[in-house]
């Protein structure tokens, strides 16, 4: 009876050596980061915008590339989210060290009415000396309001002697070196996680 053809010794050979140069292309492929802020899935670009410094100089988004951004939205007379958030943002740059240089730590107002580039300089120059903060035109404004999906609105109160507060988004964005928006974070997140997932983008 005629036996059944079988590998020869050769061809397992062959058949192992190609299982073993896919097992060590697979290891030698670097792992997707591991992040701790909400992912944005697919990373988007982010939308590209002017608004003005507290030094008063034009500032577009499409220029910090190469730079890690993170983005918040609030205003300088907020009583306790704004300033958490920029207590927290000063701790992210201080683990940082001088990685630092290669992040953009950016506030922009949703208060323009009161937050003048000269008041937007005295409030986030407290937190951190390089901190930007940001303002512009209301349609300008607007624009980039809508394209990170923040919500604004305006709340007469006599609890504050300022006469109006500011209900907002509170939520932290950070864009890559890319300019791709990757990432947010809740009010609350601890420096430790947002250094966490900069240094990953930073690799």
């Amino acid at each position: 009876m005629r036996q059944p053809n079988r590998p020869d010794g050769s061809f397992r050979g062959i058949l192992f050596l190609i299982l073993a140069v896919g097992l060590l292309i697979a290891a030698c492929k670097p792992s997707a980061p591991s992040f701790r802020g909400t992912a944005i899935e697919p990373p988007r670009p982010a939308a590209d915008f002017v608004l003005t410094d507290q030094d008063g100089r034009p500032f577009r988004l499409s220029d910090q590339r190469g730079h890690v951004v993170l983005l918040f939205f609030g205003y300088t007379h907020c009583p306790d989210v704004c300033p958490a958030t920029l207590t927290t943002w000063k701790q992210v740059h201080e683990a940082l060290g001088d990685d630092a240089d290669r992040v953009r730590f950016v506030f922009i107002t949703v208060d323009p009415e009161r937050d003048t580039p000269e008041r937007l300089k005295e409030h986030v120059t407290l937190f951190g000396p390089d901190f930007l903060g940001l303002t512009g035109p209301p349609e300008a404004l607007e624009a980039v309001y809508k394209a990170f999906g923040v919500y604004r609105e305006k709340v007469t109160t006599e609890e504050s002697a300022l006469g109006y507060l500011m209900n907002h988004t509170a939520r932290t964005y950070l864009l890559d070196q890319e300019g791709r928006w990757v990432l947010s974070y809740a009010f609350g997140t601890p420096a430790e996680d947002i250094v966490h997932d900069i240094r990953q983008l930073l690799r």
